[in-house]
């Protein structure tokens, strides 16, 4: 993700959990950055304009925010699968 993507995460981010002050916003970033990572290694996407995906993003972050990380992809399962799933489709109608 580039700066002004963690940027326009992070607003949306802080606007979801009724953050007003910039305090943390280094360690948002750092969370975001993090769930970005976790969440295209769940789901094989990248795209952060994929709605279903910047909002998977966004809930993990919830997430290791309230320090909860671990109960994620159980709660998330059937959009991660979903997404997962709608990737492959896509792959396979470019190939064949």
């Amino acid at each position: 993700m580039n700066d002004d993507q963690v940027e326009s995460l992070l607003t949306e981010f802080k606007a979801r959990m009724s953050i007003y002050h910039s305090s943390e916003d280094a360690e948002l970033k750092k969370m975001l950055q993090a769930s970005y990572d976790a969440v295209n290694r769940m789901t094989g996407v990248s795209d952060i304009t994929n709605n279903q995906f910047k909002e998977l993003v966004i809930e993990r972050t919830r997430y290791v925010y309230n320090d909860q990380a671990e109960f994620f992809e159980d709660n998330f399962l059937s959009t991660i699968i979903g997404l997962n799933l709608q990737v492959y489709g896509e792959e396979d109608d470019d190939n064949g």
